[in-house]
């Protein structure tokens, strides 16, 4: 596993954790916009809601799914009592050790039900599977109270240090240098969720405001909007052309920031625009002092408007607006500059890697490559699963655009949207983006997978209605 992939991996666990509990999130931020003594209705009783779930309510909930995740419900039990231990013991407010302590916790107590297994008496299952949570969890909550609590505590004060050095000598936009990167590696949400999500709710907190400028620091939708809007009145490619306003509107209504993702890839050097777009809007927040009341997820102008405090709204439309003018005035310009002539989209990079991968797994060039589309028959395939980093998103809308297109051709096919690491057994047949096609292949090995080059109108959406039909 290359160290892309890993990050990538690492970053769908910790999206996993955070997403199925946003509105738990957003409640939190609505409670707090409204009710602290700047909100929009400050109320005394009301406002004792907003500590409580800050310490315990988020932290226990993101644990809860973590633990979950990687020992079902009991593991979810374990992950619950040793955050505990790890928020009692830590004067932060503990989403990193909930983000750490959920996982590990579900992976004991798998690994404890592992090694009992077969050596329980008849009648005895219940009081041991009782008492092994309770024998584990005593031991983990005394833990983490006394070891991971500090130790997060350290780590936490000293990333708020990282990023306060940023903050202090007004370089917080040079962040941009690694969160647009990122972002198109589908390393996004890693980002999103596990850093700065957290340190905005801190952050929030600690200002006295319940807003932050750090939700604001990689959630901006302006710059992917300005470089789809520099695709469709610049670029000479026909197929990017024809399909950037409907993915403009998408990405920026819709929130699904995955959808300039490949138009990266079919012009890297797009990235320069991005990170550009990215600093031009971080510069514009801070002079402006723009803030949210939480990170925004989707990240769509919709969101952003809805988390916007009492005062913040012409700073933050101000803060989307120099993004996308910056992005848009640069991504014209290389385009002008590198763009002569219609281009045939068939030659795309997002396009040809998908179509050399495929190729590879038919010849049996990759030794481990995934059974691919050809390697079915059409009756063997009852269910398609779309899957992406978070199966909330991308995968959710490209599930609506094959279901209309099945529906259109008249095929009876089931068509659900996962995440990668759950990907269900009973699929004939995994879609997801090329670039997680690694990931989809780890996960369910056993699956034929389809890699698209894009989310709207790829072209191996035609292949398999195509196949399907015969």
């Amino acid at each position: 596993m290359n160290t892309k992939t890993k990050i990538q991996k690492f970053g769908g666990v910790l999206t996993n954790m955070v997403l199925p509990n946003i509105g738990a999130f957003i409640a939190w931020g609505f409670i707090t916009a409204l009710f602290i003594p700047t909100g929009w209705l400050p109320n005394e009783r009301l406002n004792e809601m907003v500590s409580p779930m800050l310490t315990y309510v988020l932290p226990l909930l993101v644990a809860y799914t973590g633990g979950e995740m990687f020992g079902g419900k009991r593991g979810a039990v374990l992950a619950v009592v040793s955050t505990l231990g790890c928020i009692a013991g830590s004067d932060v407010t503990m989403f990193l050790g909930a983000m750490i302590l959920g996982p590990v916790s579900g992976w004991l107590i798998k690994r404890a039900d592992a090694a009992l297994e077969g050596k329980v008496p008849a009648g005895f299952e219940m009081v041991v599977n009782n008492f092994s949570i309770g024998i584990i969890g005593l031991a983990m909550a005394i833990l983490s109270y006394y070891f991971f609590g500090p130790a997060i505590t350290g780590v936490t004060n000293a990333l708020q240090n990282c990023i306060q050095f940023f903050v202090d000598r007004s370089l917080l936009p040079l962040l941009s240098l690694f969160n647009e990167p990122a972002k198109v590696l589908f390393i996004n949400n890693a980002i999103s969720q596990g850093i700065y999500s957290p340190l905005g709710l801190q952050d929030a907190v600690a200002n006295g405001t319940g807003s932050s400028l750090y939700f604001m620091t990689d959630s901006n939708p302006g710059p992917g909007l300005g470089l789809l809007l520099a695709y469709f009145f610049f670029s000479k490619r026909k197929a990017a052309k024809k399909s950037a306003p409907t993915a403009a509107i998408i990405h920026f209504f819709g929130g699904i920031h995955e959808m300039y993702f490949p138009y990266v890839f079919m012009k890297p050097i797009m990235i320069v625009p991005m990170i550009l777009g990215g600093m031009g809007g971080i510069i514009t927040a801070q002079l402006f002092q723009a803030a949210l009341i939480a990170q925004p997820s989707p990240g769509s102008v919709f969101a952003v408007l809805a988390l916007t405090p009492k005062g913040k709204f012409a700073a933050n439309i101000l803060w989307i607006a120099v993004g996308t003018l910056i992005t848009f005035v640069t991504a014209a310009f290389i385009f002008k500059v590198t763009e002569k002539d219609e281009i045939d989209d068939e030659g795309d990079t997002a396009l040809a890697e998908a179509k050399k991968q495929v190729q590879k797994a038919k010849h049996g060039v990759v030794a481990d490559a995934p059974k691919t589309l050809q390697d079915l028959k059409k009756e063997e395939i009852h269910l398609i699963v779309f899957a992406c980093d978070a199966g909330m998103g991308s995968s959710a809308m490209a599930d609506t655009v094959i279901k209309k297109k099945l529906k259109a051709e008249g095929l009876s096919v089931e068509v659900r949207h996962s995440n990668l690491e759950a990907i269900p057994a009973e699929a004939d047949l995994v879609i997801c983006h090329t670039n997680l096609k690694d990931r989809a292949h780890k996960n369910a090995p056993d699956k034929a997978i389809l890699p698209v080059s894009s989310y709207l109108d790829a072209p191996e959406y035609e292949e398999l209605i195509a196949f399907l039909k015969g």
